[in-house]
């Protein structure tokens, strides 16, 4: 078999079945020493769904996380600061069990509130939801009004605009929903899992540096595995229905909200602009127009210095958010 291969051909070979057999061993290691900072819960035909809370308040702080949805461990700490906060990983992400049912908002929702009821974390709430995270509570708010005290949109997105995106920003769409699934196989093989800890995300996001180790690897340790960027494809390839089933949220009264715009979608990376961002940014711009017409009680703050991962480059926006929902509350 080898001898029709040329030396570099199984030297890489030989390279990724090492880094293959490396993935699962850390796999086992990390399953053994990394444990959940949370408790596992196990929902009624759903699976397990991993949930952490911290501190102590009358009010409970939701955090619904972005497409990816982990970051909440890199706020959690400062949140609990201000009240009782809870962050959990949606099925397929973290130490969640993935699940058959369709990743879309509706069924996400479904999801949490029999995780928040057979957890026993009561209303009232104060909702954080991040980028598509931002669906899910919108659309959680418009069905349990009576258990919601405020929301927070970090750089969130609205149905209207997200359903008639120019062909351009549709096709980045389109772009980033069949890299998650290339990425995935790289997942698979332990690839992703070498570049994480040999500090290629901190490279590429060297603002992750700021936040504790422990946080940052439990953060990094969800992207290492296929079923991580395979959940993200299908919320990506669900976004449409997502969209759809938000029309109902349009009007949410009084409710208070907090949007938090962000000053750019992407920024180069290491200079180089990989997209013409232009039309993305148009768009956003449009969306959070629209957010502030969700409620007659809202407003914006900027996160002037922030790409759309506003809780990596001004996680200190989100905090003061939440901190404003809170005093109004108290």
């Amino acid at each position: 078999m080898f001898h029709s291969l040329s030396p570099i051909q199984i030297v890489e070979i030989i390279g990724l079945a090492a880094t293959t057999i490396y993935h699962q061993i850390a796999s086992y290691r990390d399953r053994r020493s990394l444990l959940p900072p949370g408790k596992l819960v196990t929902l009624n035909d759903r699976g397990v769904r991993h949930i952490c809370l911290r501190g102590t308040g009358e009010v409970t702080v939701v955090v619904d996380a972005s497409l990816g949805g982990v970051e909440g461990y890199l706020l959690i700490d400062e949140l609990a600061k201000i009240t009782r906060v809870c962050i959990y990983d949606r099925a397929g992400y973290g130490w969640s069990s993935s699940s058959l049912q369709p990743r879309n908002s509706q069924q996400i929702i479904d999801e949490l509130d029999e995780l928040l009821t057979i957890a026993e974390i009561h209303p009232p709430y104060i909702l954080v939801g991040d980028s598509f995270g931002s669906y899910n509570l919108r659309l959680y708010a418009h069905r349990y009004p009576d258990r919601v005290q405020g929301i927070v949109l970090t750089d969130g997105l609205h149905e209207d605009s997200m359903l008639s995106l120019p062909l351009s920003v549709g096709l980045l769409k389109g772009f980033f929903t069949l890299s998650f699934g290339f990425v995935a196989i790289g997942a698979a093989l332990g690839i992703v899992r070498v570049l994480g800890e040999i500090g290629v995300f901190e490279l590429i996001k060297p603002e992750l540096k700021k936040f504790p180790a422990l946080d940052r690897q439990y953060v990094k340790r969800s992207f290492y595995f296929a079923r991580h960027w395979l959940t993200m494809g299908r919320e990506m390839w669900n976004l449409d229905t997502s969209s759809r089933q938000l029309k109902i949220a349009d009007r949410l009264g009084d409710l208070p909200i907090v949007s938090i715009k962000s000053q750019t979608f992407l920024r180069p990376l290491f200079g180089i602009k990989l997209f013409s961002l232009s039309a993305a940014d148009r768009v956003r711009d449009r969306i959070h127009l629209a957010l502030l017409q969700l409620s007659t009680n809202t407003q914006q703050i900027s996160a002037d210095r922030s790409s759309h991962f506003v809780w990596i480059d001004q996680p200190e926006k989100i905090v003061a958010a939440v901190a404003i929902l809170v005093k109004r509350t108290s």
